[in-house]
């Protein structure tokens, strides 16, 4: 397990532009070549890289699965995190959305009086809006500076929520009736708190449960409701 485990933390290390040469995961993970042979021929029949003999190549979801069965292999989370970059989470988030029926939007941008604001991931499934803040943390994190966190997202599907309709924002919610805007956070480790202020907060390996059960339990989250009454389509 421990030789997987390694070869698969040197696939996260030399796979940041998508690419890297058979040869060069072997030497990083010292791992000989009948054995990486068969471990990348297992890990491309688990759908986690594309191999060929002499190269492999991964995209932005393979890497988010590879640093998940990493961790189920006991790999350091910190140093799982350490190795992706935060566009990632975005990526995977967006797909994992998709999956689930939802219209997504990546890094909205939008303003109220005052303030400038964006938030990373927004998915629009009738009648819900999922607006996400992708966080990569390295360490557990305290309950403080949690709450900071949530207060801010929070803030944000709010303020999304009273800005639309809205020209310059293209979000599929604006040609429903009624939406909800559910603030949720995403990580790639996972926080003690499933909820906060009844805002949940979804570790990356648990976000297609999150999506699957979403709807069953949407009123026990924090949502803001919004009606477009400038708008006529039906329900």
């Amino acid at each position: 397990m421990s030789v997987e485990r390694n070869l698969i933390i040197s696939l996260l290390k030399l796979t940041k532009k998508y690419s890297v040469l058979t040869e060069d995961v072997e030497k990083d993970s010292r791992t000989p070549s009948a054995t990486s042979w068969n471990l990348l021929s297992k890990l491309q029949n688990e759908g986690l890289i594309y191999f060929k003999t002499n190269y492999i190549e991964v995209d932005s979801e393979m890497r988010l699965k590879l640093a998940v069965k990493a961790a189920t292999l006991g790999a350091d989370m910190e140093h799982i995190s350490n190795l992706l970059c935060w566009q990632e989470f975005e990526e995977i988030a967006a797909f994992a959305l998709k999956n689930h029926g939802f219209i997504v939007a990546n890094n909205v941008r939008f303003k109220n009086a005052t303030r400038k604001y964006e938030i990373d991931v927004v998915g629009c499934r009738k009648p819900l809006v999922i607006c996400i803040d992708c966080k990569h943390w390295q360490h557990a994190i305290a309950s403080s500076s949690l709450r900071r966190i949530v207060d801010a997202q929070i803030e944000r599907a709010q303020v999304l929520s009273d800005s639309l309709p809205n020209n310059k924002l293209n979000l599929e919610c604006t040609k429903w009736n009624h939406a909800k805007f559910i603030p949720a956070i995403l990580s790639l480790i996972p926080s003690s708190f499933k909820f906060y202020y009844e805002v949940p907060i979804v570790p990356i390996c648990q976000m297609q449960d999150f999506l699957s059960q979403l709807a069953a339990y949407t009123e026990s989250l924090k949502y803001f409701p919004k009606t477009f009454n400038s708008l006529s389509h039906n329900l």
